[in-house]
């Protein structure tokens, strides 16, 4: 059994501490409602879109995205299961099998790449806001509105801010009573476009093309990595962020559940909303489409459209300034939101007089995520093989030099290193410096997230137990400073068992 520091309540959060029992929640509903607003974004159904615009049929699209989220869900819930058990951060987590120092890496990448969606986010959805309010009579949709544009980013900026400054109650108290109507919306949507605008269900592919063989598979594959396995593996690092609030008498199966089909379910609603949509021309982009066709539910739709950004965007700014704090930076976690809404409006700005290059940098974002599944791969390797499940929270959080962790463990490195490389071999991205030899050789088959995943399992399997060994023999032969104060008879202690 270990320890934790004693501090104020509300000051646990802000200060990256484990979340002791006593201030845990029992709701697991939260978490339901988390991940399913996290994903209610118009971007899911432009991704549902990518296989008919790549020329698979419908059917095709939709067994991808089914199995795929199936696949990417399921290991998500495991990453949801580690912050349970352990009361941590997806990042400070990373120090159990990086290292100290070594979990740097990963929290630098994480933050970066958290404040590149949360800026997309923001611009990706101003396009469909200005036709919806041009729709409405508000503006002139063929003009550029530039004002227009920048006053509503403005205006869903500071709403993201204001809710991930405020912490985690914020974050599920917003999803609660946001989601369910959102959710009436969309089943308007699909009802309308399901019955009413003409979707063909027998939908085989664009006319005279059809994809055969190789180039049928290397689609699938494509669309896998971007909204099948490939969507699920981009929220294993935001997992624990939030599941740390969940007490440990939830059971397991209850939260895993919630956390999974939370996820599941609108991923896999959107996609199919989108993939149906884009049926009627096989090129037509669904939110356009969904502008032009759904007249009465323009209103509606302006509002799901701007809760997307906004119910994902929190969780992106949150684990920004969580995964900054976890390189030890000494601000606290709400001046570090404020400085990230800072950051992704100034960038916010730009796109919107450079929209090629944010087209650009949404491309790169979501090749480079790519990377998560040499970390997961490491992770799991280390919880279930190496640590065996015995992650103690105090080794975590302790300060750097108290030799409770390696400040370095190189065999993770190395095994993050092969995993990465061996995802850039097999990755079909949509620019070149994102397409790997081995994927071009396949014919475009992107296996990114299998080969890194793998090899970065493989390779630290293989090496991290003797690393570990070797480690805790020197501390133990060293002698290990206890750095955990005493524990209050008040106090709640953080277990491991």
């Amino acid at each position: 059994m270990s320890t934790t520091e004693h501090v104020p309540p509300l000051d646990r959060e802000q200060a990256l501490h484990p979340i002791p029992e006593s201030e845990r929640t029992t709701d697991v509903s939260a978490q339901f409602w988390i991940w399913a607003g996290a994903n209610i974004a118009p971007i899911n159904w432009v991704l549902g879109a990518l296989g008919i615009t790549l020329g698979l049929s419908l059917a095709d699209t939709l067994i991808v995205l089914v199995l795929g989220n199936l696949v990417g869900m399921a290991l998500f819930g495991v990453f949801v299961l580690m912050g349970q058990r352990t009361g941590v951060t997806g990042m400070v987590l990373s120090r159990a099998a990086f290292g100290r120092r070594g979990a740097y890496l990963p929290s630098v990448v994480q933050a970066c790449l958290a404040v590149g969606w949360c800026a997309v986010n923001t611009w990706i959805v101003l396009d469909l806001v200005m036709a919806l309010l041009g729709r409405l009579g508000v503006v002139d949709p063929e003009a550029a509105n530039i004002g227009w544009r920048l006053a509503v980013a403005a205006v869903i900026m500071a709403i993201q801010v204001a809710i991930s400054w405020l912490g985690y109650r914020a974050i599920a108290a917003f999803e609660r009573w946001t989601v369910p109507p959102t959710i009436v919306v969309l089943v308007a949507m699909s009802v309308a476009a399901w019955f009413f605008i003409g979707v063909d269900w027998n939908y085989a592919g664009p006319a005279g093309a059809v994809l055969v063989g190789g180039e049928r598979i290397a689609a699938m594959t494509g669309v896998m990595t971007a909204i099948g396995i490939g969507w699920g593996i981009t929220w294993f690092t935001y997992a624990a962020d939030y599941s740390r609030f969940v007490s440990r008498t939830m059971p397991r199966r209850r939260l895993y559940l919630a956390s999974t089909l939370g996820q599941f379910l609108p991923v896999v609603w959107l996609g199919v909303l989108g993939a149906t949509l884009a049926t009627r021309n096989g090129e037509v982009d669904p939110g356009q489409l969904i502008v032009e066709s759904y007249g009465a539910l323009a209103i509606p739709v302006l509002l799901l459209v701007v809760h997307g950004p906004i119910a994902t965007n929190i969780l992106n700014i949150y684990t920004v300034s969580v995964a900054v704090q976890a390189l030890d930076v000494k601000v606290s976690r709400r001046t570090l939101s404020v400085l990230v809404g800072i950051v992704a409006m100034a960038a916010v700005t730009f796109f919107v007089f450079q929209s090629d290059f944010a087209t650009v940098l949404d491309t790169w974002l979501v090749g480079i995520v790519a990377w998560i599944a040499a970390w997961a791969g490491v992770m799991l390797v280390h919880y279930f093989l190496v640590a065996q499940r015995e992650i103690d929270p105090a080794d975590l959080v302790a300060p750097v030099g108290a030799r409770r962790l390696p400040v370095v463990n190189g065999a993770a490195m190395l095994a993050f290193a092969v995993g990465v490389l061996a995802t850039w071999l097999f990755m079909a991205g949509q620019v070149p410096a994102l397409q790997g030899p081995l994927a071009t050789a396949m014919g475009g088959v992107d296996l990114s997230w299998l080969a890194g995943g793998l090899s970065a399992a493989a390779v630290y399997a293989a090496i991290g137990p003797a690393a570990r060994r070797r480690f805790l023999a020197r501390r133990d032969g060293a002698g290990s400073p206890s750095v955990a104060p005493a524990r209050r008879p008040d106090e709640d202690p953080v277990v491991t068992s």
